[in-house]
């Protein structure tokens, strides 16, 4: 998983699925807890930038390939996806926004997965929301004493629905109401992401989009095609809606 090597077994699959009983995480992705906001607050970002994305979905330009091949308005398993600033000659970084979906509304988890390049996200929650994060390796939580305001809770449990004989430990954190927290999420490193209640956003980076379809030798800009899976199928809401013990 390490080096330059592709990742991907067919570039430009949609749906690649690894074997989950091999996998082994290259690395940890690193957890940040950045700010908490009053309701009202919280509300009023995360609604904006997921109006955004709304938008997206509806305009002409948007949903369509552009000079470059680009279709800024994706979907992927967690939500709806907007690229807000993509790639040109001498920058290959770019920015999606993403709007979640409800699991409680849908019934369905989104899978655990890893993609082609590293990414940098800012998870960002209104009231009533929170966002289950999991990995198969632990999170590294910072936070600095007298300027991180908050923590985050973990716990473990079991994957569900694996293969027949393996057991595969989950490592999960909770993404509390009203709270921005960024992760730091290295090429290659298992993660994923659902949201309980209706007002979620995801800002993520993608600083080196151009390098890696070149590496993986993909035709284009399409997340779902820079993402492996290691399930095959979504799992049910009871999969991922437990927040542990204690209420976070």
């Amino acid at each position: 998983m390490t080096g330059t090597s592709p990742i991907k077994e067919h570039a430009d699959d949609v749906n690649e699925v690894h074997d989950l009983a091999t996998f082994a995480d290259p690395g940890h992705n690193v957890v940040t807890p950045v700010a908490q906001f009053d309701p009202e607050v919280a509300l009023a970002v995360v609604s904006t930038l997921a109006n955004i994305v709304t938008r997206a979905k509806s305009s002409a330009v948007a949903t369509t390939p552009d000079a470059d091949g680009i279709t800024r308005s994706q979907v992927f398993e967690e939500g709806d996806v907007y690229m807000i600033e993509k790639p040109f000659d001498g920058f290959f970084a770019d920015r999606y926004l993403m709007d979640f979906y409800d699991v409680t509304q849908r019934d369905l988890c989104s899978r655990m997965h890893l993609h082609t390049g590293l990414r940098f996200v800012r998870m960002m929650t209104g009231p009533d929301t929170r966002i289950r994060v999991g990995s198969l390796s632990p999170f590294a939580i910072t936070d600095v004493p007298g300027v991180t305001q908050f923590t985050l809770r973990a716990f473990t449990d079991e994957l569900p629905d694996t293969p027949e004989g393996v057991v595969r430990t989950r490592y999960n954190l909770v993404v509390p109401p009203c709270s921005f927290v960024d992760m730091q999420v290295p090429r290659g490193v298992s993660h994923q992401f659902n949201a309980i209640g209706p007002h979620a956003v995801i800002d993520s980076v993608h600083p080196e989009e151009s390098v890696e379809v070149f590496r993986e030798q993909m035709s284009g800009y399409r997340m779902m095609a820079q993402t492996v899976f290691l399930a095959d199928e979504l799992h049910s809401a009871d999969a991922c809606t437990d927040l542990g013990d204690v209420e976070a």
